[in-house]
């Protein structure tokens, strides 16, 4: 799957709403906790479009291409929080996450930030794989931070400036 990575819009916040129902269960942001990010000073939140969908679209004009992922990136001074990064389980391991990592790193360098954080739960071995491969690393653990009673890890990667964050 390929997919197409824009700005999110109003219009995307029901979507994004039911995928976070999907992915993050009791911790999932609602419609007006996602709208609240989209308008919220210092973020900025991709979706991808599945191109099938955008491909159908051109044939079948008035439907809507499928966001399959989002992420929702937070800057405040030289720190960057990657708050949210979700992709639907159908379009998972078809580089939907990568591609809006790989937008996000020199976005948030862009606006001043050195270094980007965020928190994954200790349960959720996939994304820790992920994220070390994309050069994050274990700074901080925090106990039962999540409604399920898992930990939440926090890490960190340096944004060095160069086209790769």
């Amino acid at each position: 799957m390929s997919a197409v990575l824009r700005p999110a819009r109003t219009a995307d916040v029901a979507r994004v709403a039911a995928l976070e129902v999907d992915l993050f269960g009791t911790d999932a942001w609602n419609e007006a906790q996602v709208l609240a990010e989209l308008s919220a000073p210092g973020r900025a939140m991709l979706v991808a479009d599945d191109v099938a969908r955008h491909a159908a679209d051109d044939a079948a004009v008035g439907e809507r291409p499928q966001v399959v992922g989002y992420a929702v990136l937070g800057v405040a001074g030289d720190v960057a929080d990657l708050l949210r990064i979700g992709v639907a389980p159908a379009a998972r391991r078809t580089g939907v996450a990568t591609a809006l990592l790989a937008h996000l790193l020199p976005a948030a360098r862009a606006a001043g930030a050195e270094r980007m954080l965020l928190e994954v739960s200790a349960a959720n071995t996939g994304a820790q794989g992920f994220y070390a491969a994309a050069g994050f690393a274990e700074i901080h653990r925090r106990p039962r931070y999540y409604r399920d009673g898992s930990a939440a890890l926090v890490l960190a990667r340096e944004l060095d400036g160069t086209s790769g964050g």
